[in-house]
């Protein structure tokens, strides 16, 4: 399978686990979307476990390099916070698709240790990433009240993927904004 290609359905995959979850597609809806042949997907993944682990390692990735793109272009903690919330809120196409470890972490009971591994790496990265911060937050005085930023990444990493599934339940991204409207409240 040429790159594209592969692209291609790892790109469709995502979609489809962003907005159906890991349950709410198939291979043969896959092949359908790129045409291709449903052969062709489990000659290169050969289950769905194995797309959805290099979906995640994909997304860990695309994320880490988007984290870092935040550090690059924002010098305060505040800054770096509202870029996140505005990653998480794109991540929601209006209310009609979730982050990939959000989507697949609703699926938990269906997914492969391996997935659930990623999952995990994912989720350490974020925490990590977020910390930083609310370290940079503090000493900068862009954020308020931070009194343990790892715990405060904790809390943040809960508070953004709560606040896509309450805005993907209803469709209504007002409730995403709601939701992390206390939090933003705290950064000047």
């Amino acid at each position: 399978m040429p790159t594209d290609t592969k692209t291609a359905l790892l790109d469709s995959a995502e979609r489809a686990a962003r907005s159906q979850g890991f349950d709410g597609f198939s291979y043969a809806d896959l092949a359908e979307d790129v045409g291709i042949r449903k052969a062709s997907i489990h000659h290169h993944f050969a289950t769905k476990a194995a797309l959805s682990v290099a979906m995640m390692q994909r997304y860990r990735l695309g994320l880490e390099s988007a984290c870092q793109q935040i550090d690059d272009t924002y010098t305060s903690g505040r800054d770096r916070l509202l870029a996140l919330v505005g990653v998480y809120r794109d991540a929601l196409r209006g209310g009609k698709s979730l982050c990939l470890c959000v989507s697949f972490s609703a699926s938990r009971a269906s997914l492969h240790r391996d997935v659930i591994a990623e999952i995990k790496l994912f989720r350490l990265m974020m925490l990590k990433w977020i910390a930083t911060v609310f370290e940079l937050g503090k000493s900068d005085g862009t954020i308020r009240a931070v009194s343990d930023p790892e715990r405060e990444a904790a809390a943040t990493l809960s508070l953004l993927e709560g606040a896509q599934l309450a805005a993907r339940a209803e469709e209504d991204m007002a409730l995403y904004e709601k939701a992390l409207s206390l939090l933003l409240d705290r950064t000047h």
